[in-house]
């Protein structure tokens, strides 16, 4: 009832009017009863049996009401199903409007701990099951109406009869209660497995070419396949349950129908009510029985609402919004200091959105699983006691091995986590107190995996903002990206297919970096971005990167997470992590004398080489020089 409530009062006017049509068409539809009754005692029968003083006139004009009265009945029906459709569109598009903006308020972490899958199937499905039942609802209120008028004309028309008509109602009623009780878990069900199905079917298609290229096509056939299975048998089990209960609440009316005729039959034999009463009767029970079943679908509609709103609901009352304060960033260069920062990620998957009926299988060892003996809520340490400096205009890298914590890094200097413990500060200022908006316009991160939209090539940088031709220009020109996109057959505007599918790896990464070099940030965060490209291209990148923007320009300040020697040699200074801590600091010659693991990760790639050529030249064959070469 909260799932009515909340839509009354988010669409007052529209549901008010759509009530109130409804409420029209009942009243025509009793009203029409009443009106046969009335005509076939005071006109039908005494023109048919030839009675002086009704004429063709009373028939025409009893002709003319019964048609006005059918007139206004379709019209407020055409009226009803118009407006109740407008309700339940202007909601769906409200929650999902909520839902989005809810997604992208949320912060990262929050995201981390929920699948995508399920929460697409939140702003699809579960936001329809939530408003479905204001499809029958107008209907079903302007019902009472409509049962409180014919009864009112069953009791005029005669008592007797109204109470055998009448009687059926309650065992419509009991019947509707039974039902909506045997619908409600089946309906939590299928609702619930709804959710599984489609967060199965995003992340299958979203792993399309692991899948392909490990050949394991049949294997998540069958799995996609098991869960569709489970949601068939709770959808045949839902029709099951509603072809056992229609039969017999549709059976109801007819029988009392029945009743009312043979017990109207013996009183107008007796002579004590007339034809038109026992009409006017059955005529109303059998208008009334096909809209009480409107409280049927009501009750129906009812557990998916609760279920699906539920799971809506989970997401809108989330925690975990990114607070903000009101100090802006100071102006110039930006520099970027860390000081005891500490984070650990959750193995927790987040609240569950299904309530506690089903939740997504995940196959053994599958990333958001507890690891045995771990108990759930346990937290991994990503960053311990991380200590860093980065200068204003300066150009550091980040290196360690895989693991240490660098992605962590960079995403806590461009605010996309805030650390556990431990400030981060953006030209001096904790990024905590910085005034909301006042981030994206200033800092830029880059991340290994590189999202491009299903959009054309200006649309992938300037993602909507106004930008003149002269900046987009020139990020193309940094990004080293001007001359392939000049290749394009419409240039600019030559769409690029969902997640670029048209463009390389290292085209795909160029567009990413002139996205967000376009925004001219003061911080620039690079995670592993140039990764696909050539190491000729990336060196112009970054050289190009190290100039100011513009004449007088603070040079920018660039935070690069790196694997390649020739890459790190044109940072600055270096910063080497381990286990989630930053254990030295240093020019790239520094670091390359006094850390044995810094030497050895940077010249991995080198010593591989080199063993390879030292094992070819004995004929050791190359599987020891592999081997040594790996990190």
């Amino acid at each position: 009832m909260r799932v009515v409530v909340r839509g009354a009062r988010d669409e007052p006017r529209v549901l008010g009017l759509a009530v109130a049509v409804s409420a029209v068409y009942g009243a025509g539809t009793a009203a029409a009863g009443w009106l046969l009754g009335r005509t076939t005692d005071e006109v039908l029968t005494p023109l048919f049996a030839g009675e002086p003083g009704v004429g063709r006139v009373d028939a025409l004009l009893a002709g003319l009401a019964l048609t006005a009265v059918a007139v206004v009945t379709a019209v407020a029906v055409a009226l009803r199903r118009m407006v109740a459709g407008r309700v339940f569109a202007n909601l769906q598009a409200r929650y999902r409007r909520r839902l989005a903006h809810q997604y992208l308020r949320l912060p990262i972490a929050w995201h981390h701990r929920h699948p995508a899958g399920q929460l697409l199937a939140n702003a699809s499905s579960d936001v329809e099951a939530s408003f479905m039942i204001f499809n029958p609802l107008p209907m079903a209120l302007g019902v009472v109406v409509m049962a409180v008028v014919a009864a009112v004309a069953m009791v005029a028309a005669d008592p007797v009869l109204a109470l055998v008509g009448l009687l059926s109602l309650p065992a419509m009623v009991v019947a509707n209660i039974a039902y909506q009780r045997a619908m409600s878990p089946r309906v939590v069900r299928a609702q619930a497995l709804r959710g599984e199905v489609s967060a199965m079917a995003h992340e299958s298609f979203d792993g399309a070419v692991v899948v392909k290229t490990l050949g394991r096509e049949g294997a998540e056939t069958r799995r996609f396949g098991a869960a569709a299975d489970r949601l068939r048998a709770a959808n045949v089990d839902v029709g099951r349950t509603r072809g056992a209960f229609d039969p017999a609440v549709e059976a109801l009316p007819g029988l009392a129908s029945l009743a009312v005729l043979a017990v109207g039959a013996v009183r107008a034999a007796s002579g004590d009510v007339g034809v038109g009463a026992v009409f006017t009767v059955v005529y109303l029970l059998a208008v009334l029985a096909s809209p009480v079943r409107a409280f049927g679908w009501v009750l129906a509609e009812l557990p998916r609402s609760a279920v699906g709103f539920g799971r809506v609901r989970t997401v809108l009352d989330a925690r975990g919004r990114t607070t903000w304060g009101e100090s802006p960033l100071p102006a110039g260069g930006l520099s970027l200091q860390m000081r005891g920062v500490e984070l650990a990620h959750s193995r927790e998957t987040g609240e569950d959105l299904d309530a506690g009926e089903v939740a997504p299988r995940r196959r053994d060892g599958e990333a958001g699983t507890a690891a045995p003996g771990s108990g759930a809520g346990a937290r991994v340490p990503a960053l311990r006691g991380v200590d860093l400096d980065v200068p204003a205009g300066s150009t550091t890298a980040l290196v360690g091995p895989t693991g240490s914590g660098k992605s962590t890094l960079a995403s806590l200097a461009v605010r996309l986590l805030d650390p556990d413990s431990g400030v981060v500060r953006l030209g001096g200022v904790d990024a905590r107190e910085l005034r909301e908006g006042s981030l994206p316009s200033e800092v830029a991160l880059v991340p290994q995996s590189t999202f491009v939209f299903d959009d054309t090539v200006r649309e992938n940088i300037t993602l909507g903002a106004e930008v003149d031709e002269g900046r987009l220009r020139g990020a193309l020109e940094t990004s080293q990206a001007a001359e392939f996109v000049d290749a394009l057959p419409d240039g600019l505007e030559t769409r690029v297919g969902e997640r670029g599918t048209s463009l390389s790896g290292g085209q795909r990464q160029r567009l990413a970096l002139a996205r967000a070099l376009v925004r001219d940030p003061r911080l620039l965060v690079l995670d592993d971005a140039t990764s696909a490209v050539d190491p000729a291209v990336e060196a112009e990148i970054l050289t190009a990167l190290r100039r100011p923007s513009a004449p007088g320009a603070p040079r920018p300040t660039v935070l690069l997470v790196a694997y390649r020697r020739a890459t790190i040699a044109l940072a600055d200074r270096v910063a080497w992590m381990e286990r989630g801590r930053v254990v030295d600091e240093g020019t790239h010659e520094e670091l390359l004398e006094r850390r044995p693991a810094y030497r050895h990760l940077v010249t991995a790639y080198e010593e591989a080489a080199l063993a390879a050529d030292d094992g070819r030249s004995t004929g050791a064959g190359a599987a020891p020089a592999v081997a040594g070469g790996r990190r």
